[in-house]
């Protein structure tokens, strides 16, 4: 794996997803979860508990191989991708949510992903690879994605006016390293995605399905309202594949571990889009039939 690619890229990469997240997000947008916040606890509970449990299921059904199994679980503890809010707000989604979900799942994830690595590599790999997390390379991950939300934040509030027109070319940006980030991470592993292909395409698709699903309909099954229901779904469905990315290179120092949530982050696009259509025209119907009425 080249240096650049681990030393510059990926820390790069993090700065510029969060960062671009933080400039989208205020202390209103926080406050307003804490002030409704049944949304976000279900949205929160499908993403740290109930997502890996899925993982877990489809890597045992289809046989995935050890280390790509470790990584489909690094997929399922990653939060929200920022291009989340982008297909919430297409879908009719409350955006906000969306946005404070991501940031406050990027926290939580900083405890849940050690936890998933050293549980998952021990069950695919077996006990003697325990991962031993470095607490440097932890608090590089730590810094990589917290600090640049928090900078972005404070830009947005001093500098408000340049923070929203940044935000569509930040977006831009944030896109444009996740393609690099995935060239870099499947490059280095090419032998590996073409041995596995079928497979992982069949189970990134299941997961994104899946995830699409639970993040609607349990929200609905708790009586949340349509537009945070959509959001919920967008926010689950749309996995930040490079911050899993990240932790199978640099922390875990296991290129192969990166391939699923790469793939991932290619083919999460094509469901995520017929889903988010189908709720932007269920919702454009149902505004036609109230200006109707």
């Amino acid at each position: 794996m080249s240096d650049v690619y681990i030393t510059i890229l990926l820390p790069v990469a993090i700065v510029i997803t969060m960062f671009g997240l933080g400039l989208t997000l205020t202390m209103a947008d926080l406050a307003r979860v804490f002030q409704t916040p049944k949304a976000a606890v279900v949205c929160l509970f499908c993403q740290v508990l109930v997502l890996p449990a899925i993982a877990f299921g489809l890597v045992v059904s289809f046989g995935l191989a050890p280390e790509l199994a470790v990584g489909m679980m690094l997929l399922a503890a990653s939060p929200g991708g920022p291009s989340a809010s982008l297909f919430s707000h297409l879908a009719g989604g409350d955006v906000a949510l969306n946005i404070a979900v991501t940031a406050i799942n990027s926290v939580i994830a900083m405890v849940t992903f050690p936890i998933i690595a050293e549980v998952s590599m021990a069950h695919f790999l077996g006990e003697g690879r325990s991962i031993g997390l470095q607490a440097d390379k932890l608090i590089q991950v730590v810094v990589t994605v917290v600090v640049p939300v928090v900078v972005g934040m404070w830009v947005h509030h001093r500098y408000t006016a340049w923070a929203q027109r940044m935000r569509g070319p930040v977006k831009v940006g944030s896109v444009i390293v996740l393609v690099a980030v995935i060239i870099g991470a499947v490059s280095q592993q090419y032998d590996v995605l073409l041995d596995n292909a079928g497979t992982l395409t069949v189970i990134t698709l299941l997961f994104c399905v899946c995830s699409l699903t639970i993040g609607y309909f349990v929200p609905r099954l708790f009586r949340v309202g349509l537009e945070q229901a959509v959001a919920s779904a967008m926010e689950i469905g749309i996995h930040n594949a490079v911050l899993a990315i990240t932790v199978a290179i640099t922390v875990l120092d296991n290129p192969t571990m990166a391939i699923p949530p790469a793939v991932y982050g290619i083919l999460m696009y094509f469901p995520v889009a017929l889903v988010a259509y189908g709720f932007a025209r269920r919702a454009g119907v149902a505004n036609l039939e109230i200006v109707s009425d």
